[in-house]
């Protein structure tokens, strides 16, 4: 495995760089994200000291709504025959350590989802499930933020990307891990120390492999997107100065803030 970070330079620049593997502190600068074939630029930081930013820049965030068969049950809804899922813009980017911001006018609930991130390597299109997985780059954490209560503000119109849409509600990080078996991990999410979600990947209803293939029968999907394969039971709001963790053992820790 490998483990890939997009930090702030000592300059004030943003850069990509991976872990060293034999010592986790070392961090080797590359001159591009990893799923460009970069090179080393020969410099080197500690990890411990750098500002950590989104991992990626994606050109789109698919979100999956109804992909785990405990939440399909709660919600007494049946499992989807294809993915479900919804656009956030990139505008939406927040990375480690971000604030999340309610957005200007709304006063409702501001939701968490916990969710495990699938990286774009390469770009697919119509490709079939058995090769999805060489377009795969990486697996990363996501914080899906909703504003819940636009999402049938009209009753006319389901608002989905209006409701996640909004700025800092893309929360992705700290890392990318190419190499990942995500089968046996978990998805812990905890609000203010408390945990609110903690559950299996394993229970998820399209793989994913399958949501590469299948997603990419609807579109492209370019090198650094990111899928973000859907949550489970325990999603909640957060008020004002509320801290959220998501965590996967083996890829991290994703920490944010509601801001004021």
């Amino acid at each position: 495995m490998q483990t890939w970070i997009r930090f702030r330079r000592p300059d004030g620049d943003a850069a990509y760089g991976r872990l060293d593997e034999r010592d986790a502190d070392r961090v080797i600068e590359f001159d591009g994200a990893g799923y460009t074939d970069p090179r080393p630029t020969g410099n080197t930081y500690s990890h411990a000291a750098l500002e950590l930013l989104a991992p990626c820049e994606p050109g789109k965030i698919i979100a999956l709504w109804n992909n785990f068969h405990a939440l399909a049950a709660r919600l007494e809804k049946s499992v989807p025959e294809h993915p479900l899922f919804l656009l956030k813009p990139a505008s939406s980017l927040a990375g480690p350590g971000d604030a999340i911001r309610r957005p200007s006018g709304y006063t409702g609930k501001i939701v968490y989802e916990g969710e495990l991130g699938i990286v774009i390597g390469r770009e697919c299109r119509d490709v079939r499930q058995s090769e999805a997985a060489s377009h795969i780059f990486g697996y990363t954490v996501v914080n899906d933020v909703t504003a819940s209560e636009l999402l049938n503000a009209d009753p006319n119109f389901p608002q989905w990307t209006r409701a996640k849409g909004s700025d800092t509600f893309g929360c992705i990080g700290p890392a990318i891990v190419s190499g990942f078996d995500w089968r046996g991990a978990s998805v812990v999410t905890r609000l203010d120390g408390n945990e609110r979600q903690n559950y299996p990947l394993s229970d998820i209803v399209f793989s994913p492999e399958a949501l590469v293939s299948l997603l990419s029968r609807d579109m492209t999907l370019k090198p650094g997107d990111v899928i973000a394969v859907g949550t489970s039971i325990g999603v909640g709001s957060m008020k004002a100065g509320s801290v959220v963790e998501v965590s996967i053992a083996g890829i991290g820790s994703l920490v944010n803030h509601v801001s004021g």
